[in-house]
C-alpha cells in the first residue's frame, strides 16, 4: 500500500468515525443545534420534537482539501415527563481534493441513530438536572466508501444541567464503542472513543439566546495523542413556542478537529 494510499484509506477511514462519534456522543443530533453539548431536558409524556439540520465543513491537512456534509432529521418523542425515545437519521457528504484534482467523493444516508434520554434526578428549585442518554447506530450507511461504520455501535453520556434567569449550563461527559467492518477501519481506526463537552447558553432577548460550546473527544485515528478539540458559537431565535432556527459556527481548536463547520437548523415542537 504506497503513501498516497494509506493517507486516502486513513483520511477515509477517519471521516467515517468522525461521523459517528459525532452522531452518538458529541453532535447536534439531540442536542439543542447549534450546539453539540446536549441538556437534560426532555419533552414530556406524548410530546414531540422534530429537528432539521445541516452542516458544512471545510478542513485541510496533509496537501489535502476535505469538504463534508451532513444533513439530519431527529425526532424526540416523550414516552414518560423524564423520558424521550430518540430516532435520527442522517445524510452524509464528503470531498477530497489534493491541488484541485478531487480523490474521491461520495454521500449517501449514513447510519440510524437511535437513543433514549432518561432525566434521573431533577431539583426544579435549583434548575438542576442529570440525566443519561446511551444510544447506538445500526448499519444502514455504506461502510465501504465511509458512510457507515458496517456494524452495530453504542455508547452513552452523562449530561448535567443548571438553568436560571439569565441562561442554562450544560456538561457532557460521553464514551462511544464503535465497531468496524471494514479491514482498513479496523486497522487505522480506535474502537474506544471518550469525550468531554461544556455548554453555555446566555437570554439575550425574549426571543434571541446567544450560545457557546466547547470540547474535546479521543481521537479515531490510532497512534496519535492529539484529540480533536472544537469550539461553537451561535443563536437560536425562538419564532413562536414551539418552533426555533438557528445558526453558529463551529471552530477546530487544533489539528485533528475540522477547521471551520457552518451550521444551520430549525426544531418544532408539538
Amino acid at each position: 500500500m504506497n503513501e498516497t494510499r494509506v493517507t486516502m484509506v486513513s483520511f477515509v477511514c477517519r471521516l467515517s468515525a468522525h461521523f459517528f462519534v459525532f452522531l452518538l456522543m458529541t453532535s447536534s443530533v439531540y442536542a439543542t443545534h447549534p450546539l453539540v453539548t446536549e441538556d437534560a431536558g426532555t419533552q414530556g409524556a406524548g410530546r414531540f420534537q422534530l429537528k432539521v439540520n445541516g452542516e458544512l465543513g471545510v478542513d485541510e491537512e496533509g496537501g489535502l482539501k476535505k469538504r463534508t456534509g451532513k444533513a439530519f432529521a431527529a425526532v424526540n418523542y416523550g414516552i414518560a415527563d423524564n423520558v424521550d425515545l430518540l430516532l435520527g437519521m442522517p445524510y452524509l457528504y464528503y470531498r477530497i481534493q489534493k491541488n484541485g484534482l478531487v480523490l474521491t467523493e461520495e454521500d449517501g444516508p449514513g447510519d440510524l441513530a437511535l437513543g433514549i434520554k432518561w432525566r434521573f434526578f431533577e431539583y426544579e428549585e435549583r434548575g438542576l438536572g442529570i440525566a443519561f442518554m446511551p444510544g447506538l447506530t445500526l448499519p444502514t450507511g455504506d461502510e465501504k466508501n465511509g458512510l457507515g461504520n458496517g456494524r452495530v455501535s453504542g455508547g452513552g453520556r452523562l449530561i448535567v444541567s443548571k438553568e436560571g434567569v439569565l441562561g442554562a449550563l450544560h456538561l457532557n461527559l460521553g464514551y462511544t464503542r464503535n465497531e468496524y467492518d471494514s479491514e482498513d477501519a479496523r486497522l487505522f481506526l480506535r474502537n474506544d472513543i471518550w469525550s468531554a463537552s461544556f455548554a453555555a447558553m446566555i437570554n439575550l432577548t425574549v426571543d434571541i439566546r446567544g450560545v457557546w460550546d466547547i470540547g474535546m473527544e479521543t481521537s479515531a485515528e490510532k497512534g496519535t495523542d492529539q484529540h480533536p478539540a472544537f469550539m461553537t458559537g451561535g443563536l437560536i431565535y425562538t419564532v413562536t413556542d414551539d418552533f426555533d432556527v438557528d445558526t453558529g459556527v463551529k471552530w477546530g481548536l487544533n489539528g485533528p478537529e475540522t477547521d471551520t463547520t457552518w451550521l444551520a437548523g430549525m426544531v418544532l415542537r408539538f
